[in-house]
């Protein structure tokens, strides 16, 4: 990986660490990159349980798409072909990244230290759990530039906070604080930003050693259902059900119930 993108696997936990801080980790070239493949690799590692999405400094997760090399391309001689280019990032990356960490059989927790803008707002909605420092803020930022959503926040956002407040913040682009995200159910935990590696590193361990498989039916149980009608979801959730029913974790929590013992989930 880039050094704009840290990428560390210990003990099944991914840790992706977005690597800009002088440039509060907006998204360049390099970055996107590294990022989706950190994304893709942790996604497709059978040995990674949970995954960690933080980033370096204390001023910012992400502000989304670097505007200096934004604007360099969309100014460069149309006969080049860059400025057509510039635009297909979503494609080539934003839309990897989100596909990945929301399509992983395993929980994704971002830890959001600073400011969270644009793409950089859509990637923390697209992880599992949110553990925000109390300093953080997060703005959509698309209108404000003459843009429209993406990185999959026009089907997050609306999820997350309900259509009406989605638009709101979409149509008036604003800063929200970490109490309002909170207040909102953007934020799924608010800590100290002293607080807050430890606190992330602590949830997302925990769920590295959990039930792999059960977390991986939840979230698609809960993806399913949100497009789907009741009589398809409880379809869906006897099917889930009956997989998670026949996994070892199952059956070693059920022992560990019996013994009143705490399991130790192998993660299959």
């Amino acid at each position: 990986m880039a050094d704009t993108v840290l990428y560390e696997v210990s003990d099944g936990l991914a840790t992706i660490t977005l690597n800009r801080p002088e440039a509060m980790n907006a998204l360049n070239t390099e970055l996107k990159v590294a990022f989706r493949d950190a994304a893709q690799a942790a996604a497709s590692d059978a040995s990674v349980r949970a995954v960690l999405l933080t980033a370096a400094g204390d001023r910012a997760f992400c502000v989304g798409q670097d505007l200096k090399e934004h604007v360099g391309g969309l100014l460069a001689p149309r006969e080049s072909g860059a400025g057509k280019g510039v635009m297909s990032t979503v494609n080539d990356h934003y839309n990897p990244i989100v596909r990945a960490l929301t399509g992983a059989a395993k929980p994704v927790v971002a830890a959001v230290n600073g400011v969270a803008a644009g793409a950089g707002f859509g990637f923390a909605l697209a992880a599992d759990y949110r553990v925000v420092a109390d300093t953080a803020s997060f703005n959509t930022s698309f209108a404000g530039v003459a843009l429209t959503a993406d990185s999959g926040i026009s089907w997050t956002l609306p999820r997350v906070i309900g259509p009406s407040r989605a638009a709101d913040l979409l149509l008036f682009p604003r800063s929200i604080t970490a109490q309002e995200a909170f207040d909102l159910g953007i934020a799924n935990r608010l800590v100290p930003s002293g607080e807050l590696r430890t606190e992330a590193e602590k949830v997302a361990r925990a769920l590295a050693e959990g039930p792999t498989l059960a977390y991986a039916a939840l979230k698609e149980s809960l993806a399913y259902a949100l497009s789907h009608s009741l009589e398809e979801s409880l379809e869906k959730e006897d099917e889930l059900q009956t997989r998670a029913g026949e996994s070892e974790d199952h059956m070693i929590a059920v022992q560990a119930f019996v013994n009143k013992e705490k399991p130790k989930y192998l993660g299959r």
